[in-house]
């Protein structure tokens, strides 16, 4: 572990904080009688340290006050990737297969180029700053690498902007956009940093995901590799270029020159006319037996497999095989919901005719709900495996909060009541030094970002009145603290989306605008509090002064949204046939068509009128009771039998790690399976000293490979010359186009619509 004190330093700062030891050993004291298998009762004992192992394992108990930390160097490389990565992330968000860049990209890139600024650039002074302060140190790291990652991926309410644009004709100014996207975003932030005393400083809130950053930035910066044993070979930095290098020469081939690589869908091109085959074993609206692609994008989509523990791997690959290859067969081959009139999977919505839903024929020119000319036209329907998503939504809310009580009811309990009282442990002793961020400065940012949301309901004609946005930002605010406190111990986070959806369906039903804001503010208002929070709890560890990381986050925040929204205006308006579900370069826009129809069920049509009883989707609500009762059968079978599989089986996780289904899709989840298993479970066991040098260096090097290898052909090859470049020759050979000609690619589906009605489904809803 690097240590940042010289010896001096070090012997004084240990000498001091051990004349608090015999206060911190009353609180291991209170503790001990408390199952919390986090804690470790002898740690007063052994060293002034962490009581837990997980952080003694990866961070440094000593710190430098005088090291520097807010340097024009950290500033300057920490605003340049707040452009670069949020930008690249928002193009390729509208892009099917898409890859996301990482945190951890940065965090890599900015440790060379941190040293080769302090190696290069003249040690002079513009306006009494320094321009190179010297060695770069560990703190400059953390703070860029937050600075990269605190807006990295695409702000929630940019797929607002883009629904608005494509399901409903509207679109309005930047300055709308800009408040829209600001207020969602930063809202949170104001909530994270008054929650922090709760979240942040106990140390009994350990965030486990921060754990593996923190070791990577220690690693990074000391001087002998600190995984385990000693083994040789090439320096990480050369074997990350290596794969980088690879990625990006590879992926000129599933992505241009040979596409059949990536949708490997090789089984339909035997059959291309077969439609059980098709539907069994393709990877367009198929449930994806084929089994394999070689494009690191699809492997990718749902998140790297070599940074998913291989249980998680293993819990979400039996979630998918027993709902997507199980019981979605059987429900669509015995015609449940009408499935067989529909693909068995898709990212849309249907009519009874079996063509896409219009959602204009039964909206009012104010944007809300028609009900004559919905009973004229046809109630929704939704493809197997999407209506298999929203039962597993459904199932998910109840798991996590029944598995929590079970498994976690004792360390939550102990841990809430110790967050108000326990003794601050040596990192939030050496963060007392630093002065602490007023919470007035936060008021002034949720007081801001406030008044730009009313501006955006009440100016803008969102029909969302301000008791919806009052009562979107209370649940968030109500929901804040106690499910960051199980995240901060279990690593898993509740969701709030299907939540705030059937509130403001049932509320406001035919709103689907104030349904989108509402689920925004009620739902992301949470999610962006607590990503704000893990980022304290980073810079708690890395020694972060508060103040410089508030301004750093909130200044890289704000230049990602505005730079995300500069991307997404440029692409609407110079990529043709833009979310268009065949658009020849691949911007089918996934999540928003995603987001679109579920503005459709949830704001258009409503909830009441697709979930309640006698409406067609109503067995979908018994899921909630599936999910309520399954983790209590998984901890009476593990008390049974306590040294069994079913100790490692979590339902949350089941039901939930398939969520990302739609806008993916079978292609990325069984490709996915193997590459997990094959690395975090046969190479992990097999080669460990391998495996802990290479395994996360190689998943940066893959996702920054793809990243930049996707923009290159884009602007090199497709989009110059109006996408004509290669159009005579390569784009239309036969690897690029033998797995569009199959029934898997058409989408189609496996009974015609009726002839004597011309529709199928209820003859009255």
């Amino acid at each position: 572990m690097a240590s940042y004190l010289s010896d001096e330093k070090r012997s004084t700062s240990t000498l001091d904080e051990k004349l608090d030891a015999e206060k911190h050993a009353e609180v291991v004291q209170a503790v001990a009688d408390f199952d919390d298998p986090n804690f470790d009762k002898d740690a007063v004992i052994l060293e002034d340290d962490s009581p837990y192992p997980e952080v003694r394992s990866a961070v440094a108990n000593t710190d430098d006050p005088d090291m520097p930390v807010s340097t024009f160097r950290a500033w300057t490389i920490g605003l340049v990737w707040s452009i670069i990565i949020p930008g690249m992330n928002q193009f390729f968000f509208f892009r099917y297969p898409s890859v996301t860049v990482s945190g951890i990209v940065a965090q890599l890139l900015s440790f060379p180029i941190g040293r080769l600024w302090a190696r290069f650039m003249p040690n002079v002074k513009v306006f009494g700053v320094s321009i190179n302060p010297g060695p770069f140190t560990v703190k400059e790291h953390v703070l860029i690498t937050i600075m990269a990652t605190v807006g990295y991926q695409s702000a929630y309410a940019t797929d607002i902007i883009a629904v608005q644009r494509v399901y409903y004709n509207q679109v309005y100014n930047f300055g709308y956009q800009w408040m829209l996207v600001m207020s969602t975003q930063l809202i949170g932030f104001s909530i994270g940093g008054i929650a922090r005393r709760f979240l942040v400083a106990p140390p009994s809130m350990i965030w486990p995901a921060n754990l593996v950053t923190c070791a990577l930035f220690n690693t990074l910066h000391s001087q002998h590799y600190s995984g385990m044993g000693t083994r040789g070979g090439i320096s990480r930095e050369r074997f990350f270029a290596y794969a980088f290098l690879g990625s990006l020469c590879w992926y000129f081939f599933p992505g241009y020159i040979f596409q059949a690589l990536s949708f490997f869908n090789w089984v339909c091109w035997i059959a291309p006319d077969n439609i059980v085959v098709n539907q069994l074993f393709g990877y367009y609206s198929g449930l994806g037996m084929s089994l394999i692609t070689f494009d690191w994008s699809q492997i990718a989509y749902i998140g790297s497999p070599l940074a998913t523990p291989w249980w998680a791997s293993a819990n979400v690959a039996a979630g998918f095989v027993l709902f997507f290859w199980i019981i979605t067969p059987i429900l669509y081959y015995t015609n449940t919901w009408y499935a067989k009139y529909m693909p068995i999977s898709s990212r849309t919505s249907f009519d009874n005719t079996g063509n896409e839903y219009n959602v204009t024929r039964i909206l009012t020119p104010e944007s809300t709900l028609d009900i004559e000319q919905y009973e004229k036209y046809s109630p929704l329907f939704l493809s197997t495996t999407f209506a298999m998503t929203y039962g597993l939504s459904f199932a998910s809310i109840t798991a996590t909060i029944v598995h929590t009580a079970l498994y976690f009811r004792k360390q939550i309990w102990v841990q809430a009541r110790r967050s108000l009282s326990e003794q601050p442990d040596i990192h939030a002793r050496l963060m007392s030094r630093y002065p602490q961020v007023p919470e007035w400065w936060y008021s002034i940012i949720f007081v801001t970002m406030f008044v730009f949301a009313l501006i955006c309901i009440e100016l803008l004609h969102s029909q969302m009145p301000v008791w919806a946005l009052v009562l979107g930002l209370i649940i968030s605010f109500v929901y804040t603290v106690p499910i960051g406190m199980i995240q901060a111990i279990t690593n898993q986070q509740i969701g709030l989306n299907v939540i705030t959806e059937l509130v403001i369906g049932y509320a406001l039903p035919g709103r689907p605008i104030a349904m989108m804001m509402f689920k925004t503010w009620g739902y992301i208002t949470m999610y962006q509090a607590l990503q704000f929070t893990s980022d304290f709890k980073l810079a708690h560890y890395m020694k972060i002064p508060p103040r410089p990381m508030f301004f750093a986050q909130v200044i890289a925040a704000a230049i990602a949204g505005t730079v995300q929204l500069g991307v997404q205006a440029w692409m609407f308006t110079n990529i043709k046939g833009m979310c268009d579900p065949h658009q020849k370069d691949g911007f089918i826009c996934p999540s928003t068509e995603v987001f679109g129809t579920a503005s459709i069920i949830w704001g258009v049509i409503g909830p009441q009128r697709q979930f309640s009883h006698g409406q067609i989707y109503y067995g979908l609500l018994f899921f909630f009771l599936v999910g309520a009762a399954a983790p209590v059968l998984s901890y009476l079978a593990a008390r049974r039998w306590p040294n069994s599989i079913m100790k490692y089986v979590n339902f949350p996780v089941i039901f939930s790690g398939v969520g990302y289904i739609p806008p993916a899709s079978a292609l990325n989840y069984v490709p996915w399976t193997i590459v997990a298993f094959v690395f975090n479970y046969f190479i992990r066991r097999r080669h460990f000293s391998w495996w802990t040098k290479y395994n996360y260096i190689l998943s940066a090097g893959l996702d920054s490979g793809v990243a930049i290898s996707a923009i290159l052909i884009f602007f090199c090859l497709q989009y110059p010359d109006n996408g004509t470049i290669g159009a005579n020759s390569i784009v239309g050979w036969w690897g690029n186009v033998i797995s569009t000609k199959t029934a898997d690619y058409n989408s189609t589906a496996l009974l015609p619509v009726p002839a004597d009605r011309g529709a199928f489904g209820p003859e009255h809803w």
